[in-house]
């Protein structure tokens, strides 16, 4: 056991050296022939890298290798207050772009229709789009909503990829809150492939429920976020007595 501690942390080190060495987009060698310098098996070197790729310090890109991180600045929130992804970016004076954008109508199917309290079959408007900051896809996003809340051609020209924020300017719903399940996944080879990191990475994944003050779910939305670019927290009080 004290073996193995001690080769990750020599290991730990040895990329870590390695890595800041690099100049940043620099790109490192192949993983058999890091492995082969550092003297390590590929499978140890893999999850060594990982730690260092979710502190946003390294990314993987689908058949091309893996590149040094440059000058980055993290997107952090609390989860009291639902805010999107350009007002989070404005506050630290961040640029965020939109980057892919596909906007479909679609029946809803039957896990569709119950998450949104509507009819299967019913028509629904699916926004899927990727959000790029310092040059790179750090955001996947998918929102569900249905036509009487937002049609495809609503999708004007300047839409900087924030659905809660054109709902928000529409001034049409009573938004009111926004219930969030928060889990880590791993990559799909289509998120990957969006992202441009490697399948099975690891992502932060949020699916949530945008209601009216009636209680009408109006967005049902999927969100991937990159770790080392998003730092989410939630402040709590401390019950006494």
């Amino acid at each position: 056991m004290k073996e193995s501690t001690d080769l990750n942390k020599r290991l730990q080190g040895d990329l870590a050296a390695l890595i800041a060495a690099t100049p940043a987009e620099g790109r490192l060698l192949s993983e058999p022939k890091l492995a082969q310098k550092l003297n390590v098996s590929r499978a140890t070197l893999r999850e060594a890298m990982r730690s260092f790729e979710e502190r946003g310090l390294i990314r993987r890109r689908q058949g091309m290798g893996t590149f040094v991180v440059g000058h980055k600045q993290i997107i952090e929130s609390g989860l009291e207050v639902l805010e999107s992804i350009d007002t989070l970016a404005h506050r630290i004076h961040l640029d965020v772009f939109l980057g892919d954008l596909q906007v479909t109508r679609l029946k809803a199917d039957p896990s569709q229709a119950q998450a949104l309290g509507i009819e299967p079959g019913a028509p629904l408007t699916q926004v899927v789009r990727v959000i790029k900051a310092e040059g790179r896809p750090v955001a996947y996003l998918v929102d569900l909503l249905p036509v009487d809340v937002l049609q495809p051609e609503e999708m004007k020209r300047g839409f900087t990829g924030s659905v809660l924020d054109l709902l928000l300017e529409k001034n049409t719903l009573n938004l009111y809150q926004s219930k969030t399940e928060i889990q880590a996944v791993a990559a799909s080879t289509e998120i990957a492939r969006a992202l441009e990191i490697q399948r099975g990475d690891a992502l932060l994944f949020f699916v949530a429920y945008l209601y009216t003050a009636a209680g009408q779910v109006v967005d049902y939305s999927f969100s991937y976020f990159l770790p080392g670019y998003f730092r989410f927290h939630v402040v709590r009080s401390v019950r006494k007595g």
